[in-house]
């Protein structure tokens, strides 16, 4: 049947609006950086990672900052990551109870982290199929939502088979709904042309939809791996950073890209948001991550990154970009 990345399509019985969703983007998928996607067309958002045991364990900044839902996102999965089933269980349950506007919760079983790795999670999981069954299925009961998970190919180059079979067994064993495939290997991070193929042979034989990521940094990546391995959706991770625009162009929603004045004034919103979020010195430190992708985009030089990772508040941030602004225009 012919698809189109415009089209609806079903995540257990929840109907997501399009198939570009936005990735579950460690330490930046925040639910300001989430908005932004939806502003832009995403038909679904993943939270940035979230320890299973800072929620079990109450974790203050965890409950107040990382778990915060802004009423106006769409389709939303909360991204979980532990190696304990019953603490996966218990945060999973307290997501239910207290954010109801999460739709789905998923699992990180692909992040190559050290830190994360070293705990047992992360793609450490990949090397213990049956902890991952038990942590999915712990998810699946303690939640009574429906659970994605986020697997790599395996854990080595030479590992092409780990997170293809665990997809099966998670599918089939744990109760899962869809899979996040990430055609790399855990030791590669982001190198290397994603494996395609073995994605399309997943595609092929998982009885449960498989959603596409890594690579896709471009609307014409994005569209020739959609074809290519007969995906039910695809998620967009770092091509979109400082580029919600990305979600419009494959959506066919636009055809150039943002002028100056779009791309200033999306980063005032962002800058805006961030001081909601967090305050107005605590946002300018944190947006020192965000301000590099911005330059880029402008195609501003070394001096204003430099005079922005100097910044110390959001009103200095503002200031820098006003200065460019008008040097710009002069």
């Amino acid at each position: 049947m012919s698809r189109a990345l415009t089209d609806t399509w079903k995540l257990a019985d929840i109907t997501v609006p399009n198939r570009v969703l936005l990735a579950p983007l460690a330490g930046i998928g925040n639910w300001f950086v989430r908005l932004q996607a939806f502003r832009h067309g995403a038909g679904m958002a993943f939270s940035e990672m979230v320890s299973s045991f800072a929620i079990h364990y109450r974790n203050e900044k965890t409950i107040n900052e990382l778990l915060r839902v802004h009423p106006d996102e769409g389709v939303l999965a909360l991204q979980l990551f532990g190696q304990d089933p019953e603490v996966m269980r218990s945060a999973a349950a307290y997501v239910a109870e207290h954010l109801p506007q999460v739709d789905v919760i998923d699992l990180n079983m692909g992040c190559p982290v050290p830190k994360v790795c070293k705990t047992g999670a992360g793609a450490a999981l990949l090397k213990d199929p049956d902890t991952a069954v038990a942590v999915a299925r712990a998810a699946r009961e303690g939640s009574g939502k429906p659970v994605t998970v986020k697997l790599r190919s395996g854990s080595t180059p030479s590992d092409t088979t780990s997170g293809y079979e665990l997809a099966h067994r998670l599918v089939e064993e744990a109760g899962v709904s869809a899979i996040t495939f990430h055609p790399r290997s855990a030791k590669v991070h982001h190198k290397g042309r994603p494996d395609y193929d073995l994605a399309a042979k997943l595609v092929e034989t998982l009885p449960a939809p498989v959603i596409l990521t890594g690579g896709l940094h471009t609307p014409e990546q994005v569209r020739a791996a959609f074809e290519h391995t007969g995906a039910e959706a695809v998620m967009l991770a770092r091509g979109s950073f400082g580029n919600p625009w990305l979600f419009e162009q494959v959506l066919g929603r636009r055809d150039g890209e943002p002028t100056a004045e779009e791309i200033v004034a999306e980063w005032n919103w962002v800058i805006d948001r961030a001081e909601e979020h967090l305050g107005p010195e605590r946002a300018g430190r944190y947006l020192r991550k965000f301000h590099p992708w911005y330059v880029e985009r402008l195609g501003a030089g070394k001096e204003m990154n430099e005079a922005l990772q100097a910044t110390t508040t959001t009103d200095e941030a503002r200031a820098v970009i006003a200065r460019h602004a008008l040097a710009a225009a002069a």
